[in-house]
């Protein structure tokens, strides 16, 4: 398999990544203070239908729970193995993840709505990791989750 088929950009593809992501990081992930931002509220949607949300945020050094989930301030700091990493950063600081991504190694990435960064995902792509960019997971979620 060549690492290009992990850039997933078809729907059955993303359908894929959706309904097999039980477990999912939020890699800068807002607090219940910014609940009107996608970072919150995108991550609290996917807990209320059954996923199992791991807070990872980048900021808010005080906070250690959102949506009632301790909180990680590392990826490889999270124990055990992770579906997807659910990534809100601008395209310009996913560079600065994509080592530790690289490391966590979860199945896949998706990088929200608006955000993309071909060389990093390259790069993911050819660690082995899937990398979905610029789809909203809670929309594709509402499309494709398991009901």
């Amino acid at each position: 398999m060549s690492w290009e088929q992990n850039l997933i950009e078809d729907e059955a593809g993303v359908e894929r990544v959706v309904k097999s992501a039980r477990r999912v990081a939020v890699l800068g992930i807002k607090t219940e203070q910014q609940s009107g931002q996608p970072a919150y509220y995108v991550p609290d949607y996917l807990a209320r239908s059954g996923v199992e949300v791991v807070p990872v945020p980048v900021y808010y050094p005080d906070v250690t729970h959102i949506l009632g989930k301790p909180v990680f301030r590392r990826l490889t700091d999270v124990p055990g193995d992770l579906d997807l990493v659910d990534v809100f950063r601008r395209p310009q600081d996913i560079d600065g993840h994509v080592d530790e991504l690289i490391a966590k190694k979860p199945k896949a990435v998706w990088f929200q709505s608006g955000i993309r960064n071909d060389a990093a995902a390259e790069k993911l792509a050819k660690a082995g990791i899937q990398v979905v960019q610029d789809r909203c997971l809670m929309v594709d979620h509402r499309r494709y989750g398991e009901r």
